[in-house]
């Protein structure tokens, strides 16, 4: 009985180190039948001034790490590294394969996101976890840094394939702190 209670204790001790900390679920690589994200795409005009609010804060370098206090440990809001790992654009271009999405954006950067990826990505020295995979319709990309802030990037098609809707959702440490719609037509 007296060797029960230590192991308990270092049980519970070991299940609360671990409680904080999230981890990203894999996403399907099963494409929904009838489901094509290819297309050259133009962001709408009221959805112009998204990318503004999206943009990298400090306007600085793409790797440019956001300074940090000598005697904090958080960032100013609105700096986290995860918006290292976010691209925009106000035209996409989205090429659909049997196992991978790529998507270019205003013709400069192209992101690959294989179906039902689980990996770890980095863009200079920050380095995260990220999955990416169908959840019904939508095409969904989750990336995670270790500071606990996540970034989701979600597309899926409406009005009969001719808009392409992006949600772009950023959390710290499990709550929102942005979330923005941009809505794409269609190019000819």
């Amino acid at each position: 009985m007296s060797l029960r209670f230590p192991a308990m204790v270092l049980l519970l001790g070991l299940l609360a180190s671990c409680a904080g900390q999230e981890v990203l679920v894999a996403k399907s690589a099963a494409v929904p039948a009838g489901v094509d994200l290819s297309g050259q795409w133009q962001l709408r005009r009221e959805s112009s001034d998204t990318l503004d609010k999206l943009a990298l804060p400090r306007g600085g370098e793409r790797f440019e790490l956001p300074p940090r206090k000598a005697n904090s440990k958080k960032r100013d809001k609105g700096s986290s590294l995860v918006r290292v790992f976010l691209e925009t654009g106000a035209s996409l271009k989205v090429t659909q394969t049997d196992f991978a999405l790529f998507v270019s954006f205003d013709r400069s950067i192209v992101e690959e996101y294989r179906f039902g990826e689980n990996r770890n990505v980095n863009v200079g020295p920050v380095v995260a976890q990220r999955v990416s995979g169908w959840d019904g319709t939508s095409y969904v990309v989750e990336t995670l840094t270790d500071d606990g802030h996540k970034l989701i990037d979600r597309y899926l098609l409406e009005s009969d394939s001719t808009v392409l809707l992006r949600q772009v959702s950023l959390y710290e440490k499990g709550e929102l702190t942005q979330s923005i719609v941009q809505k794409f037509d269609r190019a000819q």
